[in-house]
Parts: C-alpha cells; structure tokens; sequence
C-alpha cells in the first residue's frame, strides 16, 4: 500500500502494548506494519471503553463485542493477504450522533428519535468505513445539538474528562471526552455553534470546524441554504486531525455546494514554523464579548508561544459591528434550526419531550419572514467582507473559543457571565459565531488551564477562506512549541 505515515517502528513513543494510548498515526503504522492486529486493537479499545464510559458516557448505543470483533478479524485476514483499505484499515471509530450510520440510530440525542435508524450512511461517514474504520457507536451529544453542554433525556449528561463533575461542552462533547480519554484514536464531529471547537477547548485536544463545503453534508433535506452546519475532525494532535479531514473532504456531487479543490494532502510538515506568521488577536471584541476572568490570560500566554517562535502578534480592534452581526446570526439560526424541530414534533405531546431551548428557537421562527432572512442575509454579506478586509493584515485571526470556564453537570447554561446576564441560552457562545457566518475555516488548539489545574481551555484560530491547509500550518507551529502543556493527559479514572 501507499504510506501514508513516513514513520519507522522508532517514532512509536508508546510501546504497543498500550494500545489505546496510541494516536491515530502511531496506530494506524502499528496495524500496518502487523506490530498489533486489528483484533488486539479493538479488544483493547472495548476494554478500556467498559471501564471508563461509565464513568463519562461518551459513547452511546455502544455495538456488541461479538460483532466488533467479527469485523476486526476480518480487517486483519485482509492484511493477511497484502490488502488495506486505507489510513483507518482496523482503527474503532463512533459517530457523533448527527450523522448516519447503517445499523445505528441516528437520535440526535432526542427521545423521539431513539429508534429513527437510517436507510443510507452520511458522506463523510461512509468515507470512514471506506478508509477502514469500524464503527463501534455513536458519540453522545445535546437534544438537537443545542448549546453547548452535552446532556439529553435519552442517554443522560456526558461530564468533562479532566473534571466529570462539570461540562464536557458541546455539542460534540462525548466525541471530545472519547479522544481525551483515550475511548477513541480520532474522533469526528459537528460544528455550528462552536460544537467542534468548544468541546475540543474544553477537553485539551484539537477540534477543526473546515470551511464551508469542505466535508459535505448529506443527507439532509435543504442543500442549498443549510450551510452553517458542518462536519469536521478532532483529534490529539494536528497530524491526526489533517489526516481524518483528508479522509472526510472532497467534492460529491449530492452536495451541490461542496469545494472541489484543496490538497490531497492537509498534513503540514512536522518541522513547521511560525516564522513570519501574522495574527490579529480579536479578544473579547472591545468589551463586547462578556468573558469570566482568566480566559483572555490563558489565551494570551497561549499566543507568546507563538511569538516566540517568531509569530507576530497584534492586538486589533474588530471593524464591524458586533450586536448587529449578533442579530442578524440570531435571525439566521431561528431560520434554519426551526424547521429541524417541527419536523419531530408529530403531536401537541411532543413538545411536552423537547428541551425548552428548542421549542424556543421554533417559536420564535415562527413569524418569521423572508423579508427578515434576506435584511440578515445583507447584514452577513457585509461583514463577510468585513473579515476579508482584517485578511489583507493578517494570516489568522484569534479569539477564545469559550467565555466561560466549565461548569457544573446540573447547570443547563450560565444565566450570568463576568456580571451580565446572557439574554439567550446561546449567548456566552457568542465568540464562535464569527467562523461560522462567514464560512471560513477556525481550530480550537489547548490553551491552558485554570488557576486550579482542573480544567482546560482552547484558543480558536480563524482561517482566511478555504485556508484550511495554512490553518492547520499554524496548529502544527503551535503544536512543536507546546509540547509540555500538550503532553497533560486527564487523571486515569480509579
């Protein structure tokens, strides 16, 4: 086959018999190379999954071992033969559950669609399966994928894998938590909200919402309008997360809006610098993002490790009006989230099973009009070309990726942060909206953490458009000079 991993038995800084302490390259040479077999990878991944899911619950809808198993003995009689599927050939992989696959249910975290099985995979999941991947489940995820704390009635609360006390962040928090503790080597997600990247923050590893139409998205009912939403990778590290994007990206015809260029390649070189590299760190926008103390320090030494390594760094001042970029976001997301609930609610007894976040994102759709849409539609086209014009000054734009610390399982989401009261529920999320309307690309890279030492924080970088490959250049930068904050692992559950 082609190696895709330019590694020698040498470069695994983990004996294989620890398995699940792997990263997905690392294990992908192990299989490959036969230092491991497919069976032995998913025995130990079953394992460890039964000793620690329950304590986290990131996985749901978890397969049999039987079944597994069967599959993983057929990985390795292909390799017997000199055959491999691909990158992924034997590694365990759960589907965040927002997207299709065949023989589980796709809930959306939702009890009345615990039993909505598909009849078709999602693109970017058959994509997986072809690169070799064995799908064990799905990834646990809030009702709809609403705010960004994973709980739902169907499966219960995923907690956070450095503290399982407070949130893991959302929506893809049990696919954050499966990487941070070891579940799963790479992890896919969804990104619309900051779903990517804020559980990536919050869990210490690397979560890259793509640009718009990088991955497509199908099936869904609306191709043409539904584009704030998309799929994306997670990973531990920036070579795992290039590599799962390259196995998720690339034009399909059914989603007519998909990119057909890019790299066949999104890995940057190991050796990559920050030499040269300019970045405008946007903070808390002037004062207008409310953010609890803390964060912006923790970003801001996260941001001297790449000036140190010759990155030049300047503070700027955002050049469009943020409330009203707010407002017309507001609009959007009303517009496209409302039909996605009315299309579950069958009955005046639904809603009565629907979180209330939802049924208010439906409510206030409903009069909605189109007139409204296209003023919000003027008002994003303006400040798309308002990114572009900070695009001709810098090469990245910085942000946090959360503007609050983790909080507490029981808590739904802060009602106050830095003493204002948020006046939505998505409102402390507000610092992931600016990736998203504009459709570009943006990666949540670990940070730090806390005064504490307990929990995490991401610093989100902005990519110009369709920059996805410079972007993940600037990750590895970051990445070769935070090797001893990178190399924090959560504690090991008792």
């Amino acid at each position: 086959m082609n190696d895709p991993h330019h590694m020698s038995d040498d470069d695994l800084d983990t004996p294989v018999d620890d398995i699940t302490a792997l990263d997905a390259d690392a294990l992908s040479w192990a299989i490959h190379t036969r230092q491991v077999s497919c069976r032995q990878v998913m025995q130990a991944t079953l394992a460890r999954i039964h000793r620690i899911n329950p304590r986290f619950n990131a996985i749901v809808n978890l397969a049999a071992n039987e079944r597994l198993l069967a599959q993983a003995d057929e990985r390795d009689a292909m390799l017997a033969r000199g055959e491999s599927m691909g990158w992924m050939h034997g590694m365990p992989q759960a589907i965040k559950d927002t997207g299709n696959a065949l023989g589980f249910p796709t809930t959306y975290g939702s009890p009345l669609l615990k039993d909505a099985m598909p009849a078709v995979d999602s693109i970017f999941a058959a994509r997986i399966k072809a690169a070799g991947a064995i799908v064990i489940g799905k990834t646990n995820m809030p009702e709809f994928g609403l705010g960004s704390h994973t709980y739902n009635t169907l499966f219960g609360s995923t907690g956070n894998a450095w503290d399982p006390t407070v949130s893991a962040g959302g929506s893809s928090g049990g696919a954050a938590v499966c990487l941070a503790q070891r579940l799963l080597p790479v992890a896919d997600g969804s990104d619309f909200m900051g779903s990517l990247r804020n559980p990536a923050g919050w869990n210490h590893v690397f979560g890259l919402r793509p640009s718009m139409g990088r991955v497509p998205h199908w099936p869904r009912p609306d191709l043409w309008v539904s584009q704030l939403s998309t799929d994306g990778p997670m990973a531990r590290n920036v070579r795992d997360l290039s590599l799962l994007l390259g196995v998720m990206a690339g034009r399909d015809a059914r989603a007519p809006l998909s990119l057909a260029d890019g790299p066949r390649s999104y890995a940057p070189p190991a050796e990559t610098s920050a030499r040269g590299l300019r970045v405008g760190w946007l903070g808390d926008l002037g004062g207008h993002l409310a953010v609890e103390p803390g964060i912006l320090a923790v970003c801001e030494e996260a941001l001297a490790r790449l000036q140190g390594d010759g990155a030049a760094i300047e503070p700027v001042a955002p050049n469009f009006d943020a409330q009203r970029v707010w407002e017309a976001w507001l609009v959007w997301r009303r517009a496209l989230v409302a039909p996605a609930v009315a299309a579950v609610i069958k009955t005046p007894a639904d809603r009565e099973r629907i979180k209330p976040e939802a049924l208010w994102e439906h409510d206030s759709a409903q009069g909605l009009s189109f007139a409204d849409f296209m003023r919000a539609s003027a008002v994003r086209s303006e400040f798309y070309a308002q990114m572009l014009k900070l695009f001709e000054r810098f090469d990245v734009l910085a942000l946090p990726v959360a503007q609050v610390w983790p909080f507490p399982m029981e808590q739904h989401w802060p009602k106050q942060v830095a003493g204002r009261t948020m006046d939505t529920y998505h409102r402390w999320m507000e610092a992931t909206i600016y990736a998203t309307f504009a459709g570009l690309p943006a990666l949540s890279v670990p940070a730090g953490f806390d005064a504490s030492g307990r929990w995490p924080m991401g610093l989100q970088l902005i990519g110009p458009p369709q920059a996805d490959a410079a972007l993940l250049s600037a990750a590895q930068a970051y990445q070769n000079v935070s090797g001893a904050l990178l190399a924090r692992r959560p504690p090991e559950p008792g």
